[in-house]
């Protein structure tokens, strides 16, 4: 048997998994995390604990066809003006329920499209979080900057409220791809701002690319990570184009009999991954590259590597706190989601209540179960004297857990006295042999294709 042919006898090439950024998934939160459970989960925080931050900006110049994210287009200042206002109010609830001294390791913003936010409001913005939250020594400060929608003065304003990590997304360079997912971004113009950056000495520097895109082939792949490779990103996320377009009626815009076959999407993934490994990255993980520098090759070495939100991450901080419409946090305790709409969530905030509307409270099961799938993501094994000594399960269920994964995915996983592992070979099956740790009833929920 082939190897191809072992993958599609797998189902690799028909499966939809979740990409598990978080467990269980977002499908699965329900109603029963309020706004008064968030709130009281904010104040058991810790006196001096660090932990993080993610501020969510749904807004953007235009909508790109390809993203499913939570957006929304506005050619008017007005709605993110106001919507600013919502955020700097969010803030202040925030820091009345935090015990003293908490202080931030991680600050990301996110979107939607963060650099659509004025020079002036991303001063404002930012000395808001501070003066509830204080950086920590060491912490980092990363921002999604789209070149389309930045200037120098809002670079200015950026770093000198201390953004240390940039995050730039490319999808593709080719220019036919680029007007058929509806975002052109020229490589001049991505050059010009990456240096734009760089000048200001932000030197740590995310970029994204896709595959899986319509019209993509593996020569046009390659030229586009060639040319990402010449700006030097210090980390890169290669993500399988999730075409939804059931789910994401912007995706509609894009011609289905375009897309790459399952296995065709499987060759664009190693073209690009070959590339990147070629030059000296490191891979991290199902889909991200870093030099050995970075911090998440170092965490990955660590064994500190981590998932979340964001995919892979070297944040070991225990709180993860969203802010904005739509933002999900993460506590010792469980998940919350505030309130999807930016109508709903500012509606919530301006009453003087914060806009959760959902969430999910851990049991010891989720935990067991998180924990099993986040190592395989990471790290492609299972220790099992770590699971034994953390999670609540006996030796005898774990090993039978093992044992059914064994024999469901053949030699595609390894189990051993020490645990289960996943061999370079079984590695695009990884998203699959999670799902087999999962508890929740996945057909429900419509996941991404599994390559």
């Amino acid at each position: 048997m082939t190897y191809q042919s072992q993958l599609t006898r797998l189902g690799l090439f028909d499966a939809r998994v979740p990409r598990y950024t978080s467990y269980p998934t977002a499908p699965h939160f329900g109603g029963g995390v309020t706004p008064e459970v968030f709130a009281g989960w904010i104040g058991a925080i810790p006196a001096g604990e660090a932990i993080s931050l993610y501020m969510h900006v749904p807004f953007c110049r235009r909508l790109c066809w390809f993203c499913a994210c939570r957006t929304q287009g506005t050619h008017s200042d007005d709605p993110v003006i106001a919507y600013a206002e919502t955020l700097k109010t969010e803030i202040a609830m925030l820091k009345a329920h935090l015990a003293p001294g908490v202080r931030l390791a991680r600050l990301h913003w996110g979107g939607g499209t963060p650099t659509m936010l004025s020079a002036g409001l991303i001063g404002e913005l930012a000395g808001r979080i501070f003066d509830a939250v204080p950086l920590a020594p060491d912490a980092e400060f990363s921002v999604e900057i789209d070149p389309n929608e930045v200037d120098a003065a809002r670079l200015d304003a950026l770093t000198a409220a201390g953004m240390n990590r940039a995050s730039i997304g490319v999808q593709d360079f080719d220019p036919l791809i680029q007007k058929t997912i509806g975002r052109e971004q020229s490589y001049e113009l991505t050059r010009d701002v990456i240096a734009m950056i760089r000048e200001r000495g932000v030197h740590s520097l995310n970029a994204d690319i896709l595959y899986g895109l319509p019209h993509q082939t593996r020569a046009r792949i390659a030229d586009s990570v060639q040319k990402l490779l010449s700006l030097g990103p210090d980390r890169v996320a290669l993500y399988g184009y999730a075409h939804v377009p059931w789910m994401s009626r912007r995706q509609q815009m894009i011609p289905s009999d375009a897309m790459p076959t399952p296995q065709e999407r499987l060759a664009l993934f190693e073209t690009a991954r070959d590339l990147f490994v070629a030059d000296g990255y490191d891979e991290i993980g199902i889909d991200h590259f870093a030099l050995p520098s970075d911090g998440l090759a170092t965490a990955q070495k660590a064994g500190r590597l981590r998932r979340n939100f964001q995919g892979y991450t070297d944040d070991v901080a225990p709180v993860l706190v969203g802010i904005g419409a739509s933002s999900i946090s993460r506590f010792p305790q469980g998940y919350a989601q505030n309130a999807s709409g930016t109508a709903d969530h500012t509606k919530a905030i301006r009453a003087g209540a914060f806009s959760t509307h959902r969430g999910h409270v851990f049991s010891a099961e989720d935990r067991l179960r998180g924990r099993l799938i986040e190592a395989l993501m990471c790290d492609f094994r299972i220790d099992r004297a770590e699971i034994l000594a953390d999670c609540d399960v006996t030796p005898d269920r774990l090993d039978s857990m093992f044992a059914d994964v064994a024999e469901a995915f053949g030699n595609m996983v390894r189990v051993d006295a020490a645990g289960l592992s996943i061999p370079a070979e079984g590695r695009p099956l990884t998203r699959m042999i999670a799902r087999a740790f999962d508890a929740y009833d996945q057909t429900r929920a419509q996941h991404s294709a599994a390559i």
